[in-house]
This record gives structure tokens, C-alpha cells and sequence, in this order.
């Protein structure tokens, strides 16, 4: 078995696989400080939470877009599972040729989710990750990386109107029952989501026009992917597990512990 570890701004994902199968899989705030013993502590209570045995993992691999917990993580991995994990980062086998101006700037959250996309779905593919921010990354057919589009997330936008704003609420980000909404919270998720819904829409068929691409398939994944998915014939697929996938395609790329 082995351990793959998503380091977002907002969660860090864990999933245990057993060869390509996931096993079980679990989240913990990020934006926390922990020492190493904490992490060590609460990975281990909760991989073995989840019947799974610690001495059946062999192998740990972590992408992550938040330098300051990688310390403690990469020494709490360390010492409680006695496993060096792969860090994903230059150098690191991938089989996703980056061809942007500066590759290092490519956050890894970005490079697993294309490789998971690539090795799944083929290319020209174009992925869509809603997390904090939104992304969006071409692929092409023979496995070239070099386009990307960033946009504010949907919880960023929710937090800038009702922290920016005096009298707007904190709400649930879902889709009202009507565009029309009549008062302030229904008001406030249709602006939400059917403003997401219609950037998406649009940004996706500029990346096919510009690009050519009209076989171009669309794969969505992140928190919130599902809610926009649900509403728009433009995304030909959700994958929730996309990110976690990517992390077990590119640990088998880089160890010959499988």
C-alpha cells in the first residue's frame, strides 16, 4: 500500500491505495500549524481509523502549494511510518512534458491533476480544478503541458462578498431554485453560482476555439466541481479523486515499490 498526500491552500487530502485501488481516504485543515509529532499523530489515528494497518504502507508520496507545513510533514511521514515520501516537485518523472515559459512556477496540485487526466483520459484534455482558485490546463494529444488559465474560486468569491461588504451574510454556496432570486441569500448563491457556471462555460469554449482543439475533452475535479458539473453540458467528466490518482500514477513512475 502506499500513502498520497494533496497539500492544498484549504485541506490536505490523504488516500491510502492497495495497488491501483483506494482504500480509504481522509482530510485535514492546512491552513493549521502542526509540529511533526502532530502530524505523525493524527496521520496515523486516522489511517488506522480506517482499518488500515501502518506496517502495510510501504511507500508515501506528497505534492504540495504550502511550503511552511512540509517539515513537519515530510518528518512526521517519516517517523511514524518509517517512509521517505517522494516529493513531487523538478526532477520528478512524470511523463507530462512541461512546455510553459518558467515549469517551476507550475504548481504541483496542477502537474498531478494533468497526469491523472493524461493517463486516464488521453489527450487533448482540458482540466478544471475547483479549489480555492480555478484552474484550467490544456494538455495536448501527445502530452504537452503549456497553457493554463487561474481564476478567483468560488468560496473566494463567496468570502469577498460577505467580508467586503457590511450587510451581506455568510451563506451555503449552492444553486437557489431560481436565477430570479427575491431576497438576499438566494440572491447571493445565484450571482455565485451561476456566475461560475457561466465563466466556466465560456472560458471553455474560448480554449476550443483558440486552440482548435474540437475533440478537446473536459475533465472536472476540486471540492465544488460537482455543483457546476451538474449544471452545464460542457464538462464531459467529474473525477473527485483526479488529484490522488495523479499522486499513484507519478509514485509509480518514480519508485519500483508498487
Amino acid at each position: 500500500m502506499i500513502l498520497v498526500v494533496d497539500v492544498g491552500n484549504t485541506n490536505i487530502t490523504y488516500g491510502v491505495y492497495k495497488e491501483e485501488k483506494l482504500v480509504t481516504s481522509f482530510r485535514m485543515m492546512s491552513n493549521l500549524e502542526r509540529t511533526s509529532d502532530e502530524f505523525g499523530l493524527m496521520i496515523k489515528t486516522l489511517i488506522e481509523t480506517n482499518n488500515v494497518e501502518i506496517s502495510d504502507i510501504h511507500g508515501a508520496i506528497i505534492a504540495s502549494v504550502v511550503p511552511k507545513v512540509m517539515h513537519a510533514l515530510t518528518g512526521a511521514i517519516t517517523r511514524y511510518l518509517n517512509i521517505k515520501p517522494i516529493i513531487v516537485g523538478p526532477g520528478t518523472k512524470t511523463g507530462i512534458k512541461i512546455t510553459t515559459e518558467n515549469p517551476r512556477e507550475i504548481g504541483a496540485d496542477r502537474i498531478v491533476d494533468v497526469v491523472a487526466a493524461f493517463e486516464k483520459y488521453q489527450g487533448p484534455v482540458l482540466v478544471i480544478d475547483f479549489g480555492t482558485a480555478t484552474t484550467y490546463d490544456l494538455v495536448t494529444e501527445d502530452g504537452c503541458f503549456g497553457v493554463g488559465i487561474t481564476a478567483p474560486g468560488i468560496k473566494i468569491s463567496a468570502k469577498a462578498l460577505w467580508s467586503d461588504t457590511a450587510k451581506l451574510p455568510e451563506i451555503e454556496i449552492k444553486k437557489p431554485a431560481s436565477i430570479l432570486a427575491g431576497e438576499t441569500i438566494s440572491s447571493m448563491q445565484a450571482g455565485l453560482m451561476y456566475g461560475q457556471i457561466g465563466a466556466t462555460e465560456y472560458i471553455i469554449k474560448e480554449v476550443k476555439r483558440e486552440s482548435g482543439l474540437k475533440n478537446l475533452k473536459v475533465v472536472a475535479t476540486g471540492g465544488l466541481g460537482r455543483l457546476v458539473s451538474e449544471e452545464t453540458d460542457m464538462i464531459d467528466v467529474y473525477d473527485p479523486t483526479l488529484t490522488l490518482e495523479g499522486l499513484r500514477f507519478i509514485y509509480a513512475k518514480n519508485s519500483k515499490k508498487l
